[in-house]
């Protein structure tokens, strides 16, 4: 192995002395020959790869049997890394337990919801509440450590992969008995327990921990306890989160000076893990997002990137994986069109992150992904894919100074909270068709439409400085939490919130007394039943728009309400559909419909208006351009991504032009799916 050297990266994602912008990929060097390896690192470098993950899935190749480690191929590979002065996010490779391991213990397999046993075959049969397991990984995280420790090619350590993507919900003995520890822990004793989860219906009273189990499989058609299955959600995250931190907690004692993470999931339906509560366990955040199949791809990619910049806490942060190309894993795999590669990666850029990887490198030759796109395709280098990815390596270079900036906030915050996901869309509610995510990407969708930038947020985020502050189905709403945004407006904040918000508290027990349960007095209406609309229904409203899945029949109860815009047909016709309560120099307002993107653009224009907030585009970019800006020292970094397929031209910003066509005089014309990078002073 090489000797170390004052080279070594001690932060991350920048070197101290030569801050740059992180380019490449997970790279699997185990599934080709040695004389490919070469290859590889030379066409690396003629892209400007200058970081690889390495060992993501290589337990069984790393430790072939319990009694023996190989680090032989993979010291080769961390040496001919450094020698090319490409720096290496090492995983911890526990994310596929080898066949050994499942073959001598079969207890460390995932049981499914049924009670099947979940086989090897695929990748992340294990069980997070495993003590086998957990004394094996630890056993390999060790071993993996120490030998590569003071490794010049070492930047970061990578714990697992994409924990929880496919085993996040455990239903095994080995997971009761952690429940019902977790359980304890929250609950103090079991008279707390059956209150929280009102056991007093259906006969479910506990007597004893040992008598609570999780929510397994009880019959068709029957409805398992909302609180029990809420609190499995909860206690599912945490498990992940404990097993990241066993981990991490290994790899700190042994190298205190490199930073850990693991690559979060924050992209479309991937609701199981709570990532604003793992945020504090890593020293950078990272991310995977893939597109996802819907009407507005790019809004969606925009809003992840934005969630994952407020988990981060505004900090730069890392992305970790996403695609050239086509993906493998949807029914129809449909390559990107030109421009998307490089505008999807500088779109997550703009958001926050100081490193822009895929998966993978090489495009695998066999196994479960060869058709998933990569850096270097099957075709090889002499490729249209492989031409994109060397422009956007010098095109990231070029964004150096962009490097260890933060998102500069926006007067708009959109609140996300895992909890209200988890509990509205749960079984036995008054509809099935509600999208918690779906509903807040709408009120995203609008705040780009109408060129109006919003900062996507945990609920655990700091929401003072915000002029508006939009809480989409903000189901799940404790006393304290009421406490705080009667607060937030009463300090001059003006906060929106929708249909089936407000309605439960942490229990998931309902607020007597109408709904919207712990909202009612702040917005100062009262609603007697839910709203839900039959499937593929709708119901027109008075400024032109219509209302989908719910339509809330709204009580006036405080005369200040404004009622800004009223049903024109259906049950509720002339009824409240948007209200605003003035509070001092601030608001609550309340919509009791679903608008879609389209319908929220002119209710959030009016409310915005109200607030105070206006966009910084010039009107003929709005809705063709999003603006993403990030800052330091003094300096500004705006991000013009040409959102459509067409030219669009605007007045040319002050600054200079560090990525991107420069401006002709005094306008700027950006190509369709393009992006430009304007730095300047703040």
């Amino acid at each position: 192995m090489t000797a170390p050297t004052s080279h070594r990266w001690l932060r991350w994602p920048t070197r101290p002395d030569e801050p740059r912008m992180a380019f490449g990929a997970d790279y699997n060097p185990e599934q080709w020959p040695r004389e490919v390896w070469a290859e590889d690192v030379a066409a690396m470098r003629g892209a400007g790869v200058n970081v690889v993950s390495v060992a993501i899935f290589s337990w069984a190749r790393l430790q072939p049997a319990p009694d023996r480690f190989d680090f032989a191929w993979l010291d080769e590979v961390m040496d001919l890394m450094h020698a090319h002065d490409i720096a290496v996010d090492l995983a911890t490779a526990t994310a596929s337990p080898p066949p050994w391991l499942t073959t001598l213990h079969s207890e460390v397999l995932p049981v499914s919801f049924e009670g099947h046993t979940v086989w090897p075959g695929a990748r992340q049969h294990w069980r997070p509440t495993s003590p086998v397991f957990r004394e094996h990984a630890l056993r390999l995280v060790r071993a993996v450590a120490e030998r590569y420790a003071e490794h010049p090619a070492l930047a970061a350590w990578h714990v697992s992969n994409e924990l929880g993507c496919h085993n996040v919900h455990d239903y095994s003995d080995d997971a009761a008995r952690a429940f019902r520890t977790w359980l304890q822990a929250r609950y103090g004793s079991v008279e707390a327990l059956n209150h929280a989860w009102a056991t007093s219906f259906w006969s479910q009273r506990y007597g004893a921990w040992e008598e609570v189990l999780p929510p397994r499989f009880a019959g068709h058609g029957s409805f398992i306890n909302p609180t029990q299955r809420l609190d499995f959600q909860r206690f599912s995250s945490d498990a992940l989160a404990e097993h990241l931190r066993a981990e991490r907690d290994v790899l700190v004692a042994i190298t205190p000076d490199v930073p850990v993470t693991t690559n979060f999931m924050v992209m479309g339906e991937t609701r199981g893990m709570d990532y604003a509560a793992w945020a504090a366990d890593v020293d950078f955040v990272s991310n995977d997002h893939y597109v996802q199949d819907g009407e507005r791809p790019l809004d969606e990619l925009s809003f992840s990137a934005n969630l994952t910049g407020g988990i981060a806490g505004g900090r730069p942060w890392f992305l970790m994986e996403h695609s050239t190309s086509a993906v493998n894993w949807k029914s129809v795999n449909v390559p990107k069109r030109p421009g998307h590669l490089v505008r999807d990666s500088l779109t997550h850029v703009g958001h926050g992150a100081d490193a822009v990887c895929y998966f993978q490198w090489r495009q695998s030759q066999g196994g479960a992904e060869k058709y998933h796109s990569a850096m270097l395709p099957h075709a090889g280098t002499g490729t249209a894919l492989h031409r994109t990815v060397q422009e956007l390596g010098a095109r990231l270079a070029a964004l150096s100074p962009v490097v260890g900036s933060s998102r500069r906030p926006a007067d708009i915050a959109i609140v996300f909270d895992w909890d209200s996901w988890w509990a509205a869309e749960g079984s036995g509610t008054p509809t099935q068709e509600l999208r918690y995510r779906q509903e807040a990407l709408d009120w995203y969708s609008a705040c780009l439409d109408l060129g109006l930038r919003a900062d996507v947020v945990p609920l655990t985020a700091d929401l003072s400085g915000y002029a508006l502050v939009v809480a989409p189905v903000l189901h799940v709403v404790p006393a304290a939490l009421a406490e705080r945004l009667e607060a937030y407006v009463a300090g001059g904040g003006h906060l929106v919130t929708t249909y089936f918000s407000g309605v439960v508290d942490e229990h998931d027990h309902v607020w007597l007394g109408g709904y919207p349960g712990a909202l009612r007095d702040l917005l100062g209406l009262r609603i007697e039943e839910f709203g839900p609309l039959e499937p593929g229904t709708s119901v027109d409203l008075d400024n032109g728009s219509a209302g989908s899945v719910w339509a809330d029949g709204v009580d006036v109860v405080d005369p200040a309400v404004e009622v800004r815009v009223r049903y024109k047909d259906g049950v509720h016709a002339g009824s409240p559909a948007v209200t605003r309560r003035p509070v001092g120099a601030g608001s609550a307002s309340y919509v009791g419909t679903r608008l879609g993107a389209s319908g929220v653009a002119p209710v959030l224009a009016d409310l915005a208006r109200d607030a105070g907030v206006v966009s910084e585009l010039p009107e003929e970019a709005r809705g063709a351009v999003e603006l993403i800006r990030r800052e330091r020292d003094g300096e500004q970094y705006r991000f013009l991504v040409n959102r459509t397929d067409g030219y669009v031209e605007l007045p040319a910003p002050a600054g200079e032009v560090i990525d991107g066509a420069a401006p002709a005089s005094d306008r700027l014309v950006i190509a369709p799916r393009e992006v430009v990078v304007v730095r300047s002073a703040d």
